[in-house]
């Protein structure tokens, strides 16, 4: 597995980001299943297999702001062509440092592979973990270049009652690592609001091509 990408992140969650000097960093993909823009201020790392000079020939052709040209549709439109891959959504990319002791939330662990949420998170994570509570779930499990990730969900009967956010902080507690990261739509406000109260810091914009 290629280091540079973890480096890169194990980085930004230590508040030490790229060079904003408008540059793009390309690396190779941690894995086979991974692969994508990362795009910080005023510098992206785009992570392929693909050759750097044409994903550099890509950027320099792409209309509009250069500073914003790994995230353009003709860019990524691309690269999603070139790699054969799709995608679903350009996430918020945020950060949270680990909590000490248990989370406050009464959790269970759901060991059953075959749940729905299990089975759902392990097409994009390794060492899949959920807990539920009464009204919603927690996942935690490795991502992207091997990091700790974090998603919630809460049935809407549940809802109004900041139980997403009590979620979202009990991975905090639950995750073996110093930090835990999570992605959230930014056109899903509810939930940009909802872990930014958990204490998760945005740190840029990621998008993640996925294999067919």
């Amino acid at each position: 597995m290629s280091e540079a990408l973890a480096r890169i992140l194990d980085a930004a969650a230590q508040g030490r980001f790229p060079p904003p000097d408008g540059s793009t960093t390309v690396v190779r993909q941690p894995s086979e299943r991974d692969a994508g823009v990362l795009a910080f201020t005023a510098h992206s790392v785009v992570f392929t297999d693909e050759d750097p000079r044409w994903v550099h020939d890509m950027l320099a052709a792409s209309p509009g702001d250069p500073l914003a040209a790994t995230m353009s549709p003709p860019f990524l439109s691309a690269l999603l062509a070139r790699t054969g891959r799709y995608m679903n959504t350009t996430d918020l990319l945020t950060v949270a440092p680990a909590l000490p002791g248990a989370p406050e939330l009464e959790l269970r662990e759901i060991r059953d592979p075959g749940h729905p949420r299990v089975a759902r998170a392990m097409r994009f994570r390794d060492e899949v973990r959920v807990w539920g509570a009464e009204g919603g779930v927690v996942i935690l499990g490795r991502g992207v270049a091997g990091r700790w990730e974090t998603s919630v969900e809460v049935s809407e009967e549940a809802r109004g009652q900041r139980l997403g956010e009590r979620l979202a902080r009990a991975a905090r507690h639950l995750v073996p690592d110093s930090v835990v990261w999570a992605q959230q739509s930014p056109g899903n406000a509810r939930s940009v609001r909802t872990f930014q109260a958990a204490g998760y810091r945005p740190v840029g914009s990621e998008a993640l091509l996925i294999a067919g």
